[in-house]
């Protein structure tokens, strides 16, 4: 029975209610929902297969892992020990970010070929707080984004977080299919047309010339803007550079970019190539989020940048992973099942699969990582329609030794029922 309320006294003499332990659970009312923005975003099975890579004994080509043995150890050292000789280093700072490491980024833009000033950067947590950022700047909820199919999932991640309506734009040899580009710009009048037009993630392909001309002019005629996020751009094994598509219309085009894949992941400093007219409110976003990134952080990256060790980085990371690469290719003829297909990525990260009709590649992983090895099912890279013969193999985390050995438990994957 559930006891009735007593009456005692506080220390002022008035007369108060006292309730049994019993009662007072009782009357408890339920907790709030989670917003409708979390529940409607799925965690990323990539993150979680992650947890993998804690294991040694399974190879995993899951995560877009840079080979942590490439990465300049003693350099970066130097540079922290500079960036932490005055406490400057440790106080807050700017939301734009380090002053010497936006110079750097805008001239390294400049001199690729896209003129951009100091003023036009700002420093964000990895390239995936930039996203975020502009998700939240630019978007309400039920404007319409328009992505590539399949597309980079933390992107779709922050999209639907900002409660935009995700639509799939199709793709064809050359990238983007231009055709079903502008019905579908007709049809939905987006805000934004989101591509990774370089080495993409997950696929691996490129923006051709002609694709990146006709992407600029249709964002021109309808009155989109375009996020271009370059983080693969300066990983380039073969094939000629082609332009930023700010460069190709720089009044529709906002740029993103991260040094996670050149120096290394765990410093977190990505950027935006703003514009007059959405600088402040980017920042003024940015702000809530954080104040700003990292001060220390952007200090040693600075301080590592200007001193050359970009281009030194760069000159072997390209080298270990383009063999990386091309051991990756030569294997899959005899790793995957007969009828399959594939990219042949000149850069990036990232091979694309396809397997045979009535494959599945969700099914296939337990099969897989029964034999210590691990990849990701394409289905998660879908904002719609997922085609589930699809998977994603990452082939810069290991030595091509490595590489052929995960590739043969992999084939073996493929022999169990």
């Amino acid at each position: 029975m559930t006891e009735s309320p007593g009456r005692g006294h506080d220390h002022d003499g008035l007369q108060i209610l006292t309730f049994p332990h019993s009662a007072e659970v009782s009357m408890h009312a339920p907790l709030p929902r989670l917003s409708q923005r979390s529940g409607g975003t799925t965690r990323s099975p990539v993150r979680d297969l992650l947890a993998l890579t804690e294991n040694p004994d399974v190879i995993s080509f899951a995560g877009g892992l840079p080979a942590p043995e490439l990465f300049d150890l003693d350099g970066l050292r130097r540079s922290f020990d500079a960036a932490l000789a005055e406490p400057g280093g440790l106080q807050y700072s700017t939301s734009e970010g380090n002053p010497v490491l936006r110079e750097f980024i805008a001239d390294r833009y400049t001199a690729q070929g896209l003129p951009t000033t100091r003023d036009e950067i700002l420093i964000t947590t990895g390239s995936q707080q930039a996203l975020s950022l502009l998700a939240l700047s630019l978007l309400d909820p039920g404007d319409v984004v328009l992505v590539e199919r399949p597309s980079y999932l933390a992107a779709l991640q922050a999209f639907t977080m900002a409660g935009a309506r995700i639509v799939s734009v199709p793709m064809a040899a050359d990238g983007i299919d231009l055709d079903a580009l502008n019905v579908l710009a007709e049809q939905h009048r987006p805000k934004l047309m989101y591509t990774v037009p370089t080495f993409q993630n997950p696929t691996g392909g490129s923006l051709g010339r002609s694709t990146r001309d006709g992407l600029t002019g249709l964002a021109a005629r309808h009155g989109f803007r375009v996020i271009e996020d370059e983080p693969y751009r300066e990983l380039r094994y073969s094939g000629d550079p082609l332009p930023y598509l700010a460069a190709l219309t720089n009044e529709h085009v906002i740029t993103v970019g991260s040094f996670s894949k050149v120096l290394a992941p765990g410093l977190r400093l990505g950027w935006i190539r703003t514009r007059a007219d959405l600088h402040s409110a980017v920042v003024v976003t940015k702000q809530s989020a954080d104040l700003h990134t990292s001060t220390v952080d952007q200090a040693a990256a600075a301080h590592y940048l200007t001193a050359g060790g970009l281009e030194t980085a760069l000159d072997r990371i390209r080298a270990a992973y383009g063999e990386r690469r091309d051991a990756m290719l030569a294997a899959l003829p005899q790793t995957l099942p007969a009828g399959s297909t594939w990219s042949t990525p000149h850069g990036g990260m990232f091979v694309w699969a396809t397997l045979p009709t009535g494959h599945d590649s969700t099914r296939r992983l337990t099969s897989a990582i029964e034999q210590s090895v691990a990849y990701v099912p394409g289905a998660p890279f879908y904002a719609e329609r997922p085609d589930a013969s699809t998977m994603r193999l990452s082939f810069t985390t290991y030595e091509p030794a490595t590489i052929r050995e995960g590739m043969s438990r992999l084939e073996r994957s493929f022999a169990q029922p």
